[in-house]
C-alpha cells in the first residue's frame, strides 16, 4: 500500500508514476519531475491517490513548480519548437533520406540552451556532418544528431495498435525482446504480415506475452489426431484452445464433438503405443 501520482511532459503524453512523498499534487499543478538532465517540469494528471501496490520502487516528487521553473520550462519547449523546425527545414534543404520524429534539449546553468539532440529516422546511414554544422550555426548551439530504429520510433512518437490501445512500447514496455515468426506459428495466428505486424513494420511485441502459455500447453496436451479417453466416453482430437484450457474431442459414439479440458483428458493412443513397444508386447496389443 502506498500512494502515487501521475504526471505527463506533454498534452495526451505518456503517464510516468511517482510517489508524492510530502506533497499533495491536484489535476493540473505543474510538478517538478526527476530526470537523467536534472528534474524537468510536469504537468499532474492524476492526483495523489492510494493504491494497493508496493510503491518503494517509484521515483518520488522533487516538488511543486515554481514561477521560475515554469519560466524556464517555457524557454525549454520555445527552443525544442524552434529547434524542430530548424532541423526539418534543413533536412529539406541538403535533400536528405531522413525523418526529424523528435527534439531534446537541455538548458545551461545560466538558462540558455545547452545542448540539443535531434533524433531521426532513415533506411539507410545517412552522412549528416553539414546538417549538423548547419544545424549547430543556426542555433549557436551544440547539436547531436541519433538516429532512431524502426522500434524506437514508434515508441517516441506513440500510437494506436490494432487492439484499440495506445502502443505497448509507448506506455509500459521498456525493453525490446527478440520476437520471432515461430511465435506466431505456435499460436496459430496467420502469417499475414499485415495481421501480425505492429506499427513499426516489426513483428508485435505482443506475441511474446502469451508464448510460454502456448509452449507449455503444446507440450503437455494431446496433439490433433490423436484418440484419448474423456470423461464422456473416447474420441480424436480435432481441435485444441490455448487460452480456455481445453481440447476439442470428436466422440466415437455417432461423432458428437465435445470439449474438454486438458487434465481431463486421459493420454493417446500414440502415447500408449510409444510405451508399449518401449516395454514389449502386452496382449493382443492395441485394441
Amino acid at each position: 500500500m502506498g500512494m502515487l501520482c501521475a504526471v505527463s511532459f506533454t498534452r495526451h503524453g505518456r503517464l510516468y508514476y511517482l510517489d508524492p512523498g510530502d506533497y499533495a499534487p491536484r489535476v493540473g499543478d505543474r510538478v517538478l519531475v526527476p530526470t537523467d538532465d536534472g528534474t524537468e517540469v510536469a504537468e499532474c494528471v492524476w492526483s495523489t491517490q492510494w493504491v494497493d501496490v508496493d510503491v518503494a520502487g517509484f521515483p518520488s516528487l522533487a516538488g511543486v513548480a515554481t514561477e521560475q521553473d515554469i519560466a524556464r520550462d517555457d524557454v525549454l519547449r520555445r527552443h525544442k519548437a524552434r529547434t524542430r523546425v530548424a532541423a526539418k527545414r534543413l533536412v529539406r534543404e541538403h535533400g536528405l533520406p531522413m525523418k526529424v520524429v523528435a527534439v531534446d534539449a537541455v538548458l545551461d546553468s545560466a538558462g540558455a540552451p545547452g545542448r540539443s539532440t535531434v533524433y531521426f529516422s532513415a533506411a539507410h546511414r545517412v552522412d549528416f556532418r553539414a546538417l549538423v554544422r548547419d544545424l549547430g550555426a543556426t542555433l549557436k548551439t551544440r547539436v547531436e544528431l541519433r538516429q532512431l530504429s524502426a522500434r524506437d520510433e514508434a515508441k517516441v512518437q506513440g500510437g494506436i495498435g490494432s487492439c484499440g490501445r495506445d502502443l505497448c512500447c509507448a506506455t509500459f514496455l521498456k525493453d525490446f525482446e527478440p520476437v520471432s515468426i515461430r511465435m506466431a506459428r505456435d499460436q496459430d495466428l496467420p502469417l499475414n504480415p499485415m495481421r501480425i505486424s505492429g506499427a513499426c513494420g516489426r513483428l508485435m511485441c505482443c506475441l511474446k506475452y502469451e508464448h510460454p502459455l502456448y509452449t507449455d500447453f503444446l507440450e503437455t496436451a494431446p496433439a490433433i489426431g490423436d484418440h484419448v479417453d474423456t470423461p464422456e466416453g473416447s474420441g480424436r482430437v480435432v481441435g485444441r484452445n490455448v487460452p480456455s484450457d481445453t481440447v476439442t474431442v470428436r466422440l466415437d459414439d455417432g461423432g458428437r464433438r465435445c470439449a474438454c479440458s486438458k487434465a481431463s483428458v486421459c493420454g493417446s493412443r500414440a502415447e500408449y503405443a510409444a510405451s508399449t513397444a518401449a516395454d514389449g508386447p502386452v496382449g493382443g496389443g492395441l485394441p
